[in-house]
């Protein structure tokens, strides 16, 4: 498990590297085109699906590079905190999911609802966890002035173990 978790992270950094080269050429050689690059900040806020876990909370940064007006290419990183329930013995885990996926707008103008499909690596915060796999597949809605409201559930997968949350995800975009 640990070499497919450390293939995916390499695959997360190098479609980053590929995106925004490839986006910085495109911008650099079309100057009058409108920003084909967004930046998001998010709040996620969700409820866990196994039992002895009471809630999830985290944040992420979303770099969002748009192919055409409806399918675009985020890249996500951030942080998540899952509380166990105190007869549990109480206590939390952490980590740091660096994702990458497609997301597509059904309408034509860039914003609206979409679909939204991403995985990757999650970086186990407390000690001994290290690294699993995360996916994330959500749906949502993008207004024009930047705010961002989806429903997503995001699971983790290591060693034969799922775990992972349903929950809202919170967000402004600001054009690059």
């Amino acid at each position: 498990m640990k070499k497919y978790t450390k293939s995916i992270a390499a695959a997360v950094a190098a479609l980053a590297i590929f995106v925004t080269t490839n986006v910085n050429a495109q911008t650099a050689s079309e100057p009058t085109n409108p920003s084909r690059q967004k930046l998001g900040i998010g709040l996620n806020l969700g409820v866990p699906t196994q039992d002895g876990y009471s809630f999830a909370i985290g944040g992420d940064i979303r770099y969002q590079v748009d192919l055409d007006r409806q399918l675009s290419i985020p890249i996500t990183a951030g942080y998540t905190n899952i509380s166990l329930k105190d007869e549990f013995g109480g206590g939390s885990f952490g980590y740091i999911p660096a994702k990458a996926g497609l997301k597509y707008f059904f309408s034509t103008s860039g914003a609206g609802a979409y679909a939204l499909a991403e995985a990757g690596a999650a970086f186990g915060t407390n000690k001994g966890a290290g690294t699993s796999f995360v996916y994330s597949p959500a749906v949502g809605y993008a207004w024009d002035n930047g705010f961002d409201l989806g429903v997503k559930y995001e699971g983790l997968a290591k060693d034969g173990m799922n775990n992972g949350y349903v929950g809202l995800r919170l967000a402004y975009g600001f054009k690059l």
